[in-house]
């Protein structure tokens, strides 16, 4: 995908995006015809910058972030990314018949990193994931939540600057999510990488965000846009947390999560 760059007032070179969706629709075949799935959805996501796409099941959430991650074409409007986008989805999707450490150095090997400095770099991505000493595991002998850690070292050996998450904590229990969440705040603080997450979770999503999209569905579109500007690190039992989760849940028009 090619690279958007905006452009200032008087035509100079702005800031450069990660990622711009401009005016994106995307229909399915069905049995009564053709199903509007997303409509007219526009957004610019910034260098850097943790988006959260915040929606009930159905509202195209996942969709949309196929189409950014080029698994798809909309039927309408255009997509554009600064390089190719690294995607981590709800499963960890490891081969079992490769160790943490390989599982890795797989990603490394397709970018095209030399045999030599494979290891090293994923051992430092082991180490980067709070799996430091897991090389030589196993996918049986890890945990669920070492599994999505080690499926996150995977989507960064990619090196892309964009990286796409659909609902990667959901199948984990609550405190192994809570734990894989502050891993995530504290890996995105050293890597600096924009992400866009997919969530069902008010929670997850006041506490990763700088802005969550709330979206509508059947279609899916962009109710509206909340910055969250609470401090970092977020505490979930503040006053103003809660005050933010209150304030998401009035846009969805009620609660989407049971643990919410």
């Amino acid at each position: 995908m090619a690279t958007t760059l905006a452009k200032a007032a008087d035509g100079a070179e702005a800031v450069e995006h990660a990622a711009r969706i401009e005016h994106v629709s995307k229909s399915f075949a069905g049995p009564a015809g053709q199903q509007l799935v997303l409509d007219d959805i526009t957004l610019d996501v910034a260098p850097g910058e943790f988006v959260t796409l915040l929606g009930a099941s159905g509202c195209g959430k996942s969709t949309l972030l196929n189409l950014v991650a080029g698994l798809d074409a909309p039927s309408a409007g255009s997509i554009s990314t600064n390089g190719r986008p690294a995607l981590m989805f709800q499963e960890h999707a490891l081969f079992p018949w490769l160790t943490a450490g390989k599982n890795i150095e797989l990603a490394l090997r397709l970018r095209g990193v030399a045999k030599t400095e494979r290891r090293e770099k994923a051992e430092e991505l082991l180490e980067l994931v709070r799996l430091k000493g897991a090389y030589g595991k196993r996918v049986h002998e890890l945990s669920g939540g070492m599994r999505q850690r080690v499926a996150l070292a995977r989507a960064l050996a990619q090196d892309s600057q964009l990286l796409l998450m659909d609902e990667p904590f959901a199948a984990l229990d609550a405190m192994t999510r809570d734990a894989m969440q502050r891993l995530l705040a504290e890996v995105w603080r050293e890597t600096r990488k924009t992400v866009v997450y997919v969530t069902h979770n008010v929670a997850e999503a006041v506490y990763l965000a700088d802005r969550v999209l709330v979206m509508t569905p059947h279609p899916g579109r962009v109710k509206c846009e909340i910055p969250i500007t609470l401090p970092r690190p977020r505490d979930p039992l503040s006053i103003e947390f809660l005050e933010c989760q209150k304030d998401l849940l009035r846009h969805l028009g009620g609660p989407v999560d049971e643990d919410n």
